[in-house]
């Protein structure tokens, strides 16, 4: 069967708690428009759509002339379908997990390790930090998308030491005055700005709980009288805290950028940049990992001084947070998101409604496609026979591979493409 090397894939959904119910979620929207046969509950949440060969979600092969099997078993019987700068490099696996996201209530206040921090806590808890690989990460939003990440610059975290006193409690005066006066010294600021941000990660519970429900009932009293909250972070404190009342991570928003990004827009997560997704649906592509240090809005397993040891504590920008995406400079309906790992880059490929034929290029590597819009008919050597297209699609493309599509819908595709592009 070696000279399959183009065939669909079904793929494995995460009904996670935080994710978004029923068909409001784009996930079980793709799923559905995918497998029109799946019956999505109404009730139940749709958090994440797994594209992939992780052990914890490894995709179907979706062609019943392939004995069913999966994507990862089908890669370890034939390796070179990864191409052979990335079977060299990453021993033989699929170095990415292609993810849809579909956010309900905000996930963990968390950080990724980097491969040296990643394979210490895996030999000490291996119960709680599964592999020994880094996770890089990035978001691309499909639907208006907010998340919080990275500290924000200095000046708006001491405003908030002001004009929020139960935030200034939990920080200290020492620590709140050290950080006032490291304006202007970056390596004095990043000390300040991680002794602030541990004082309050290791604050008693009693002491945060009662100083989180006195800023919560004073922003509701100005919320309920109509006077302006925002310098408390009021509607976002008021959320976070309906979604895990008493939990420390609440006050996290007075130290991380809140991020809002347009479809299109993307946010590049790299080892150790505090991070937590709140609302909106999203592409994620991420190195094949499940490491994740947490540090609160999580009833998970919580690592504070992990956390507050490895965080980069670099004020910057919420602008800053919002990763670029360049155009292909051979395809002019491809803009490539390319961060500075090796483990992944995603295409994001727009034909307009104009184009009838299109070609997906052939690239050294092995890659998996998602339509988010649009129907073809796609043919290709590498594959069985033609295969049809549509919204919810999910496609595996062996290493120099191309796919022709003949497009029948009437408003051109979007599609995203994840690959590892050495």
């Amino acid at each position: 069967m070696e000279e399959v090397r183009v065939f669909p894939l079904s793929c494995v959904v995460q009904n996670y708690a935080w994710g978004k119910i029923g068909l409001d979620s784009e996930v079980a929207r793709l799923v559905v428009g995918g497998d029109t046969s799946t019956v999505i509950e109404e009730d139940k949440h749709y958090a994440e759509l797994w594209m992939g060969a992780h052990p914890k979600g490894d995709a179907l092969i979706n062609d019943n002339r392939i004995a069913q099997r999966t994507l990862g078993q089908w890669i370890a019987d034939y390796p070179a379908c990864l191409g052979s700068k990335v079977k060299d490099t990453f021993h033989g696996q699929l170095p990415f997990l292609f993810k849809v996201l579909s956010v309900n209530t905000a996930l963990s206040i968390q950080a990724h390790p980097n491969r040296e921090l990643a394979g210490r806590l895996h030999s000490q808890f291996p119960e709680h930090y599964p592999d020994n690989n880094h996770k890089p990460e990035m978001a691309i939003a499909l639907t208006h998308f907010e998340g919080l990440c990275g500290f924000r610059p200095l000046e708006e975290i001491i405003g908030f030491l002001k004009s929020v006193p139960e935030f200034h409690a939990l920080v200290g005066n020492e620590a709140a005055e050290e950080l006032q006066s490291s304006v202007g010294d970056a390596r004095r600021t990043s000390l300040a700005l991680k002794k602030c941000f541990t004082r309050m990660m290791n604050c008693e519970k009693k002491v945060f709980v009662d100083q989180l429900n006195m800023l919560v009932k004073r922003v509701s009293e100005d919320a309920a009288a109509g006077r302006d909250t925002s310098s408390s972070n009021g509607e976002l404190l008021l959320r976070l805290h309906s979604h895990y009342p008493g939990d420390i991570g609440c006050f996290s928003i007075y130290f991380l950028n809140r991020v809002l990004l347009e479809p299109g827009n993307a946010m590049f997560l790299g080892a150790n940049e505090p991070h937590a997704y709140l609302n909106g649906d999203c592409i994620e592509c991420m190195a094949c990992s499940d490491n994740t240090v947490r540090a609160g809005l999580t009833p998970k397993f919580i690592d504070v001084n992990t956390l507050c040891e490895m965080l980069n504590y670099s004020p910057a920008s919420a602008s800053t947070k919002i990763f670029p995406s360049t155009q292909d400079p051979s395809d002019p309906y491809v803009q490539l998101y390319d961060p500075p790992v090796p483990d992944f880059t995603v295409m994001r490929i727009q034909v307009p409604a104009s184009i009838k034929q299109y070609t997906v290029a052939p690239v050294d590597c092995a890659g998996i496609l998602l339509v988010i819009e649009g129907e073809a008919t796609a043919t290709s050597d590498g594959a069985l026979s033609d295969i049809s297209l549509r919204r919810g699609t999910v496609l595996f493309i062996s290493a120099n591979e191309s796919v022709s599509l003949h497009i029948t819908s009437t408003s051109g595709m979007t599609m995203y493409r994840a690959c590892s592009l050495l």
